[in-house]
């Protein structure tokens, strides 16, 4: 058996932790019964700077089961940083530790799946939705763009994978190797190479509060993932660039045969529309560099991804 942390990141989640405590309790329970993990496991929840009674909570449930861990970050650091906090601080007691959200949409009936093919030998086991059926008609084509862009770009991605998933204590401290800021672990757990398998589950509705990710917050993370694993972007410029400039080549020759015909006023819609053109992908294309630049400033300082304030 194995001692297990199931590490649940929050942000402003007091309208749904008192139920995921009582559900993620009775799972605890029923795997320490069953004698699928050691006694000693745990639940650890990181309040990532929430703004309501979130950590007033967490302390209520650990002076209540001392199996309950709490971790406070000293800001807001984003869902990611979160995350790894729990995940490294876990890695110091725990074989095994499965990372889901507070929101509780995702199964946690599945979890003693997921430690069955971690008995079978796999370090890595995701957890994959097998429909979207729950999701709004735009955020479910949204999210099959995105991962068709992501696999043109060469990106190794789990389709419909979030960041519920088991990962081995060995794992982890792989993963305290990779110093970058700028996290997309969705892209990053795949590159390890460890042994992995899959788990399916049906994805249920939020019982209560609001989303976390709303659409601004999608979209930054979907450009996080994108310019985190692919250079393609940037070579894509390159090849529109040197199209482009076969493309003048023609337009050159093209007006000056208007010009000794003196025909060029005629011509002053089709001027008015390239300068319009070029001028947006022009824009577009610093705009994709200065992604790229944006993050070298970000790494080269390499700041602390987050600051412990109190642990319980």
């Amino acid at each position: 058996m194995k001692t297990l942390h199931i590490v649940v990141p929050c942000y402003n989640e007091e309208q749904v932790l008192p139920e995921t405590n009582n559900q993620l309790l009775l799972l605890i329970n029923e795997l320490i019964e069953s004698r699928l993990i050691e006694p000693t496991s745990r639940i650890v929840y990181i309040d990532d700077g929430s703004k309501d009674s979130t950590w007033d909570l967490i302390r209520t449930f650990h002076s209540q089961n001392h199996s309950i861990r709490g971790i406070k970050l000293s800001r807001n650091k984003g869902h990611q940083n979160a995350l790894l906090a729990g995940l490294f601080e876990s890695a110091r007691d725990a074989d095994i530790v499965i990372s889901l959200d507070a929101d509780l949409q995702d199964d946690i009936h599945i979890i003693p799946e997921m430690i069955c093919e971690n008995q079978k030998g796999s370090e890595i086991v995701y957890a994959v939705r097998n429909n979207r059926d729950s999701d709004s008609i735009f955020k479910r084509n949204s999210a099959l763009l995105f991962y068709k862009l992501m696999g043109f770009l060469g990106v190794d991605l789990i389709s419909n994978h979030a960041d519920y998933r088991l990962l081995s204590k060995r794992v982890i401290l792989e993963l305290e190797q990779y110093p970058e800021r700028n996290l997309f672990l969705r892209g990053l757990i795949p590159t390890l190479g460890f042994p992995s398998s899959k788990v399916y589950y049906r994805r249920n509705v939020r019982f209560a509060g609001q989303t976390k990710y709303p659409f601004k917050k999608m979209i930054t993370f979907a450009l996080e993932g994108l310019t985190s694993f692919s250079n393609k972007p940037l070579k894509l410029i390159t090849t529109l660039g040197l199209l482009l400039f076969i493309i003048s080549i023609g337009i050159i020759i093209y007006t000056l045969m208007r010009y000794f015909t003196h025909q060029t006023v005629s011509g002053w819609a089709f001027l008015n529309i390239s300068i319009w053109l070029l001028s947006g992908i022009q824009l577009l294309a610093l705009g994709i560099v200065g992604e790229y630049i944006s993050k070298i400033y970000i790494e080269s300082k390499a700041r602390p991804r987050y600051h412990i304030q109190e642990k319980i």
